[in-house]
């Protein structure tokens, strides 16, 4: 059975004081190893957040790496300088960094790459703007997304990593995929991944990521092939992150 995982990004978000706030209920509250709890602050509070999470049940993640291993590369961060920092997770491809800062998926997969060779494991983010959906190119995108990391590291790299599917039509507009249409989406990675290696299908998470809330999460993450969510704008109000983590959690008992 794939492990439930809910994991919050927090994006450019967060004052050291309101993030001690919001770290302490959810220290406070998350004490099971059942379900995986992440939280992906900005660069500048990892460490902070570090301190605050003692070790306990809740692991550090971080939003974005360098593909590149060290070098003059000014205001870029390492994947090992995210490890010594105390991360054991990190966000690669979220669609944000894709549009934004033009990331395109030979970029994300050497990001895959680098985040593996020091031991951290990548969330690799995929999915689909609405003019792809509304021309029914979903699945080609998708797998064009993924395609670039299995043929750069190989389907056995996803032993190791978690992916997270997040319809760009969905992220912060109050729209959310059904949990059918995430179901199908969530069923073509794993599939896609299974002519490669149905082993690591089978056992790679899969996360949906598109305005999760405490009122859908149960529904959501019911669906066979979901396996948790990355959750945005939520996951900054404790009440409502904690609400949709105690949704996947049920389902793991």
């Amino acid at each position: 059975m794939r492990r439930k995982i809910v994991a919050g990004n927090w994006k450019m978000n967060g004052t050291r004081t309101d993030n001690g706030v919001l770290i302490e209920a959810i220290v406070a509250t998350v004490t099971t190893e059942r379900t995986t709890c992440v939280i992906c602050p900005p660069h500048v509070y990892l460490h902070d957040a570090w301190r605050l999470l003692r070790g306990g049940a809740v692991a550090l993640g971080a939003q974005n790496l360098c593909g590149e291993a060290s070098g003059a590369y000014t205001g870029e961060v390492s994947a090992a300088m995210l490890k010594d920092v105390g991360c054991d997770y990190v966000l690669v491809g979220h669609s944000e960094r894709r549009t934004l800062f033009a990331e395109d998926s030979a970029l994300v997969a050497r990001k895959f790459a680098a985040a593996q060779v020091k031991g951290l494991i990548p969330i690799l983010c995929v999915g689909e703007h609405l003019s792809d959906r509304d021309a029914q190119r979903t699945f080609e995108v998708v797998g064009t997304q993924l395609d670039a990391v299995l043929q750069l590291c190989g389907a056995k790299s996803l032993a190791q990593a978690v992916i997270a599917y997040e319809p760009v039509w969905a992220i912060g507009t109050g729209r959310t995929a059904t949990p059918e249409q995430a179901q199908a989406v969530h069923a073509f990675i794993r599939q896609r991944v299974a002519h490669e290696d149905a082993k690591i299908a089978a056992g790679v998470p899969i996360l949906y990521g598109g305005s999760v809330k405490a009122g859908n999460a149960q529904d959501i993450f019911a669906m066979p092939d979901v396996d948790g969510g990355l959750i945005g704008g939520a996951s900054l109000k404790a009440e409502e992150f904690l609400a949709i983590f105690a949704a996947a959690d049920r389902l793991a008992a």
